[in-house]
């Protein structure tokens, strides 16, 4: 067990690595849970706001057209004849204390929430990497017991988005995506990854359930394990003697993010809390 949390160590750091890389890089720009009330829209022009980290801004969609997002909107077009304009505040590596940063000093996100209609949130993954970036040299002695109290501060901050978003908007609809385990197919023994994430949403839920008009969308189980649990063994060299198991939902340049299609069934996921709202 050891030797496999030093191996997760070390692909951890690649990862974090990976990150810095691509954050330098690239340009920044279960149920759902039904709240008491319930503001239906119909709107023929339907303002959405997209808040959070890089899976609002969309790393690994090979489109460069931001991930979920557009995928999101566009299904609400079909849907309702209506004309959706998105305006989407995702930066790459944010943590839910930067998230609450950029919205409490950038006047385009003020002003963005404050008219929209629906606003998505994706936030919680990259406090999750923090808690293991910060005890790195002591991982493979780590335990869920570990990210309870990252959790409840995670928590108190997740509570502070949501009342600067109710200041100035009361009324619209936010759907909080949940986040996954990018790392199960990859070491599968290792439980306690997936308790982390699992505890890790329901925190997030319990603080959405006691929101008005706000809704949990979970993500894990639909691409934790890849398109119906299968993996896809990929060459790691040219004689083919070796291979690594990855999942196919995730993006193969980083294996983290999700790729075209993973985004595609987060999009469906969303568009299925909002159905059920606003049918």
């Amino acid at each position: 067990m050891k030797k496999i949390f030093n191996t997760l160590a070390g692909l951890l750091l690649a990862i974090l690595l990976i990150f810095s890389i691509l954050w330098l890089a690239i340009p920044k720009a279960g149920d759902e849970f039904a709240s008491s009330r319930q503001n239906k829209i119909t709107s023929r022009t339907i303002h959405y706001a997209a808040l959070g980290d890089s899976l609002t801004e969309g790393i690994g969609d090979a489109t460069n057209q931001g991930g979920f997002v557009p995928l999101f909107a566009k299904k609400i077009e079909n849907k309702s004849n209506a004309t959706v304009k998105i305006q989407n505040f995702g930066k790459a590596g944010d943590t839910s204390a930067q998230i609450y940063s950029r919205m409490t000093s950038k006047a385009d996100i003020e002003a963005g929430l404050k008219s929209a209609d629906v606003i998505t949130i994706t936030v919680g993954g990259n406090d999750v990497m923090k808690v293991l970036r910060e005890n790195i040299a002591n991982i493979s002695n780590m335990n869920e017991n570990d990210f309870v109290k990252p959790a409840q501060e995670y928590q108190s901050r997740l509570k502070k988005i949501f009342a600067q978003i109710r200041h100035s908007n009361s009324k619209a609809q936010i759907y909080v995506l949940g986040i996954y385990n990018p790392f199960y197919l990859n070491f599968p023994d290792i439980t306690v990854m997936q308790d982390v994430i699992n505890n890790w949403n329901q925190a997030t839920e319990e603080v959405v359930n006691s929101q008005a008009d706000a809704y949990f969308v979970p993500i894990n189980d639909l691409l934790y394990k890849g398109t119906s649990g299968q993996a896809v063994e990929e060459s790691t060299s040219s004689t083919d003697e070796t291979t690594d198991v990855s999942n196919n939902l995730l993006y193969t340049g980083d294996h983290f993010h999700p790729n075209n299609t993973g985004y595609q069934i987060m999009a469906d996921a969303v568009f299925k809390s909002y159905e059920k709202i606003n049918h």
